[in-house]
């Protein structure tokens, strides 16, 4: 099927936004999670709308229920089709209606409150993906191959990892791609071992399979039209797709898995987010930035290149419009218009930037940006922070969650977080 020929059948696309972030907190503290920053410049939305425009999928519904505000600013600014063309991406909030008062109770619960907005669209088939996840796929063939398998729902699938299976989906196909049994976020032993399998059976190398062993969802479902309307209504007791509306679907309708082996990552929590952002920095990065033809689009702002004075900086990410002089950045991700005063030393770190430049009339030491001689080591600095002077961010205590009591920074999964706009004084060791 050529791309041109898929087209004609009209594929929408739903973009999950989750609920408060609360995995991704305190980053989700004031955006919701597909605003959250991702390689100094993107959103973490960028990513599957990026993909869908490169499968030619440009009519997108982005749902979401907390903090919206940004995420709508961003996609206003960034996503916008000609006049002549029929592509909108949209940012659909949790509202309430005469028929409903509640917020989104869960992912399938947010899809059946939005449904009137998708009914009214012309479409075969519905794609439907997380915001938080970090990968490059083509649902062109995905979709394709979900037509051929004559699928009336489909979901991507991946060899997982044991240490990862407890917040996945596991399952079991059958010689035909079937998903013969599914259990979502597995917890004991008990509930894994049935669901362990050797997965070089389906293409994995002998080495691959002995550290993936089970099969799991990704949370991509491609719905045909006729099965999207009874799945959610049928019962509208079911909340959620993997925990109830993928076993639903099973036990009543033809369910196929879509194998999907390249890189792919969860980015939803903080240690997931600071690892998978931090590996951007190798040479040859797992997720390539620099694809050739098939980049991650996001927001132009025409900023000007990156000033860098007599400084020492090593497998690194800088991006637009910095100001740096003599300081000291390795293994890290430096983001737009982020100042470094003298002296400072960034290792092992996310700085977020700024979403603007200080007035000049501002003094040089309360710029927002990072101060003289400011040591910040496996930390994650939000945007818009000011950091003072001989600051020490390092979590010298290896906390592993902590909250500071004045809400400037937290400690999660060991990592300090400083949140958006705050304020570090002088010479504070964290």
């Amino acid at each position: 099927m050529s791309q041109d020929s898929f087209k004609d059948r009209k594929a929408l696309v739903v973009i999950l936004g989750g609920g408060r972030g609360n995995r991704l907190f305190p980053l989700t503290k004031m955006r919701s999670k597909p605003a959250v920053p991702l390689a100094g410049k993107y959103r973490l939305i960028d990513v599957p709308i990026s993909n869908c425009l490169h499968a030619g999928l440009n009519r997108i519904f982005v749902l979401t229920q907390f903090n919206s505000a940004s995420l709508n600013q961003h996609i206003a600014r960034t996503y916008n089709f000609d006049s002549f063309s029929r592509g909108f991406v949209e940012v659909l909030a949790a509202e309430q209606t005469v028929g409903s008062q509640e917020w989104f109770q869960g992912t399938a619960d947010a899809v059946r409150k939005v449904f009137p907005h998708l009914i009214h669209q012309e479409w075969d088939q519905l794609l439907i993906l997380s915001g938080d996840h970090l990968y490059r796929m083509n649902y062109l063939e995905m979709i394709e191959r979900h037509v051929s398998l004559g699928a009336d729902m489909s979901v991507c699938v991946r060899g997982a990892r044991e240490s990862e299976v407890s917040e996945l989906g596991l399952l079991k196909l059958n010689k035909d791609s079937c998903i013969t049994e599914f259990r979502e976020k597995p917890k004991t032993k008990l509930e894994r071992d049935p669901f362990r399998l050797d997965t070089s059976l389906y293409g994995y190398t002998v080495a691959e399979a002995k550290e993936r062993p089970f099969l799991a969802s990704m949370g991509i479902y491609i719905f045909n039209r006729n099965l999207l309307e009874p799945a959610l209504f049928d019962n509208s007791a079911l909340h959620d797709f993997g925990l109830q509306i993928i076993p639903y679907c099973v036990n009543k309708y033809k369910v196929c898995g879509l194998l999907f082996k390249e890189y792919w990552e969860d980015i939803g929590t903080i240690r997931s987010f600071f690892e998978a952002s931090l590996s951007l920095c190798q040479l040859h990065p797992p997720f390539k930035l620099f694809h050739p033809t098939r980049p991650i689009y996001t927001r132009q702002r025409h900023l000007a290149a990156s000033t860098i004075i007599d400084s020492h900086i090593t497998h690194s990410l800088i991006n637009d419009g910095c100001l740096m002089k003599k300081v000291t950045i390795k293994h890290s991700v430096i983001g737009l218009r982020s100042y470094l005063d003298e002296g400072a030393v960034i290792e092992g770190s996310l700085i977020m930037g700024a979403d603007y430049y200080d007035n000049d009339t501002v003094p040089k030491n309360k710029r927002i940006g990072i101060g003289k001689n400011a040591r910040i080591i496996g930390a994650i600095v939000d945007k818009n922070a000011r950091i003072g002077a001989n600051v020490v961010i390092e979590n010298k205590q290896q906390l592993k969650e902590y909250d500071d009591p004045e809400g400037r920074f937290y400690i999660r999964d060991g990592i300090v977080v400083v949140v958006k706009d705050a304020r570090i004084p002088d010479g504070l060791v964290i």
